[in-house]
């Protein structure tokens, strides 16, 4: 789960992480009034949406292509650009042109900049450790930093077994080129995220840019956490802040059905059931010479009306021209998958070319509920041949 820069900023303060102080804004009345609380003499007004690269972005409406988080000196330039940006689109390259409408602001106090820099924590999963990056490079995407000059990326393992000592962000702060009391700023910042990254389940804390400020201070100007949905259970406070509006509705609906469900840009809608299957459904299907339109993991368990409903989804996206059922039974019964299917079909009036492959439990039950449906489903002998005929029959039907 994502949540928005104010509510990263929110949770890490707790923690102790040194922030500037802002307030967030639904309207261009409640903007005015957080940056008049702050007092300024300089404010900075952010977008908030689930997207990065929003300074670099631009509005649809907007010529003069201003970006998604400004600089302003006054009120008066709060207000006139909370109104050029509240219920506009803002586009990023993480956006694609569609955009996303900004639904709210954060308002912030300036900072005097002296140093930007860059500070993350993820889970690496070739060493099972967490892992702490830094860069000078702050402001950047660390992707591009990693390709053009991954010599200036500094990075530390922590042993879950010990946890992250002082050493660890001593470590960071002069791999940074940090002195004298910036030290100390840092290893304070340092081991203030750790501790919630691990007290909050997280997947990953991103700051960039981390600052340091004219008087040598380390702050955290923008903060990115994404949490562990698996252990959101536990973190009722943090559940509560998902913003629905900013996921994908198809994954949204998915999740209401307990089904593992990702949008991807192909034409070939995928329903398996097992993560690894998925991807080598995928994999297959592209080395056909066509694109998968989704990751679709219906589990081992799933009931009629959960393979159902995955159906269900994969068809309400505009982009799919055809759909892969690929099953091998183990937990799963391919009679209980035939049954979702041949009920799914029906209901929404299939009208793309359908493959199934099933294989394992009760495969030949459901291969006889397929082929006494009426309905015109292919069927797949192996996951080749059902990749090869969903491939083909796609391009006979355009």
């Amino acid at each position: 789960m994502n949540i928005h820069e104010y509510q990263g900023k929110q949770l890490l303060s707790k923690y102790g992480v040194a922030v500037p102080k802002g307030a967030v804004a639904y309207t261009v009345d409640e903007a005015v009034k957080a940056a008049e609380q702050l007092g300024g003499p300089v404010f900075v007004v952010k977008s908030q949406i689930h997207a990065g690269g929003r300074g670099a972005g631009r509005f649809k409406d907007n010529p003069d292509g201003k970006g998604g988080v400004r600089v302003v000196k006054s009120v008066d330039e709060v207000k006139a650009n909370a109104s050029e940006m509240l219920g506009h689109i803002l586009v990023t390259k993480q956006t694609g042109e569609t955009g996303k409408e900004v639904k709210r602001l954060y308002i912030e106090d300036g900072c005097d900049i002296a140093q930007e820099l860059y500070l993350g924590m993820l889970l690496d999963r070739e060493t099972s450790q967490l892992t702490l990056m830094a860069s000078t490079e702050g402001g950047m995407e660390i992707e591009e930093v990693a390709a053009a000059t991954p010599e200036k990326i500094i990075k530390v393992a922590v042993d879950p077994a010990t946890g992250l000592q002082a050493f660890h962000a001593r470590r960071i702060a002069f791999g940074l080129g940090l002195t004298g009391g910036q030290v100390k700023s840092c290893v304070k910042l340092v081991m203030a995220m750790y501790k919630a990254f691990v007290d909050l389940d997280c997947s990953i804390v991103e700051i960039n840019p981390l600052v340091v400020t004219g008087a040598g201070d380390v702050m955290a100007l923008d903060a990115k956490i994404n949490f562990d949905d698996n252990a959101l259970y536990r973190h009722k406070d943090v559940a509560e802040m998902r913003d629905e509006e900013e996921e994908d509705p198809m994954e949204l609906e998915a999740a209401k059905h307990e089904l593992n469900y990702i949008k991807l840009d192909g034409s070939i809608g995928c329903m398996v059931n097992g993560a690894g299957l998925a991807m080598a459904t995928m994999d297959i299907i592209k080395l056909n010479g066509a694109d998968p339109a989704n990751f679709l993991d219906v589990g081992g368990g799933a009931t009629r009306e959960r393979v159902t409903e995955a159906f269900k989804i994969i068809l309400s996206d505009a982009n799919v021209e055809g759909i892969l059922v690929n099953i091998f039974g183990g937990i799963m019964r391919c009679d209980v998958i035939a049954e979702g299917v041949v009920a799914a079909a029906r209901e929404v009036s299939l009208a793309v070319p359908l493959v199934v492959r099933l294989e394992g439990t009760n495969v030949e039950m459901g291969k006889e509920i397929l082929a006494n449906s009426g309905l015109p489903i292919i069927s797949g002998n192996d996951l080749g041949d059902a990749a090869e005929k969903i491939v083909k029959a796609v391009k006979e039907a355009q």
